[in-house]
């Protein structure tokens, strides 16, 4: 049948907002009371009662002496009414579930955001296209309920870690191929650059970060010829690529670009630094199904990443 051909309702519905009040003063069988939760005057909510009874036709309260009873007509009108609202107000909820943003939110580490997640985002966008993922990238603790954040990938010690481990990390030199040429031993060092990692309050040395390996070489000491220092690791890492000295490399943050053959380790096997990646999940993202799935994908990932 055409939307044309088709017949007009004989007998039009009243106002909705006839039908709210109603349902209001039928559940509390109170025009006063209906008026609040309405934020009405009591005389409007009267008055609209009134509206609807003279347009039914028939009364639908009994107006007693400060009460209110429903006539059977209203005891009809109350039912089909309830239940067509609680309708309305079900399907109202899933249309808007069904049109908000779907989004992730993640905070972690600029250096995990930049050389570990990143590159490896897009896998993630194609398969969940309709999904908005934010990335907070910063040094800084954030609190996920506060932030208004799903996930953390957090970076600490073996055995304080929150949440599932993602990895574990592990330290070794790395240089450019170039530079790799002229490391024979330790001692070649002297002759090259430390690129390292500035602290914001200055409490770490500059070679902190290699204690591992150096612990595992015998190393007490380590000489550089100068050193570069910078506020992002990843920042120190480009550095090394493009040949300005060596960088203590963390695994598996620069595996690809160890696989590439841009960065190479020139004196063997990294050492444990005994920490890792953890994610942590805040109680909002119990609620959000995206979220669920982007931590699963998380630790997919970084489990192929171990395989290969």
């Amino acid at each position: 049948m055409h939307p044309e051909n088709a017949k007009a309702p004989t007998d039009p519905l009243p106002p909705l907002e006839l039908l709210r009040s109603f349902e209001a003063a039928a559940r509390r069988l109170s025009f006063t009371l209906a008026a609040a939760e309405l934020h009405l005057t009591q005389s409007a909510v009267s008055r609209q009662i009134q509206q609807l009874e003279a347009g039914l036709g028939v009364l639908l309260f009994e107006r007693r002496h400060r009460a209110l009873a429903l006539t059977e007509a209203g005891g009809v009108m109350q039912r089909a009414v309830t239940d067509s609202l609680e309708r309305l107000r079900d399907a109202t909820a899933r249309v808007r579930a069904s049109s908000a943003p779907r989004q992730v939110a993640i905070t972690t580490t600029p250096g995990f955001a930049s050389l570990w997640l990143i590159p490896k985002l897009a896998r993630f966008t194609v398969t969940h296209p309709q999904v908005d993922v934010r990335v907070s990238a910063t040094l800084d603790v954030l609190d996920l309920e506060s932030s208004r954040l799903d996930l953390a990938v957090r970076f600490a010690p073996i055995g304080r870690g929150v949440g599932p481990a993602l990895f574990e990390e592990s330290v070794i030199p790395l240089c450019s191929p170039q530079l790799a040429a002229s490391l024979r031993a330790p001692s070649d060092f002297a002759n090259l650059t430390l690129l390292t990692v500035e602290y914001p309050d200055h409490s770490e040395a500059p070679t902190a970060d290699w204690e591992p390996w150096l612990k595992v070489m015998g190393l007490d000491d380590l000489r550089m010829k100068s050193t570069l220092r910078f506020t992002q690791y990843a920042d120190a890492v480009a550095a090394a690529v493009a040949g300005q000295g060596v960088v203590i490399g963390r695994l598996p943050l620069l595996r690809e670009l160890v696989r590439d053959g841009r960065l190479v380790a020139p004196l063997g096997e990294g050492a444990a630094s005994h920490r890792g990646y953890f994610i942590e999940t805040s109680r909002r993202a119990a609620g959000n199904r995206d979220a669920l799935e982007f931590a699963q994908w998380l630790r997919d990932e970084a489990e192929a990443a171990q395989r290969t």
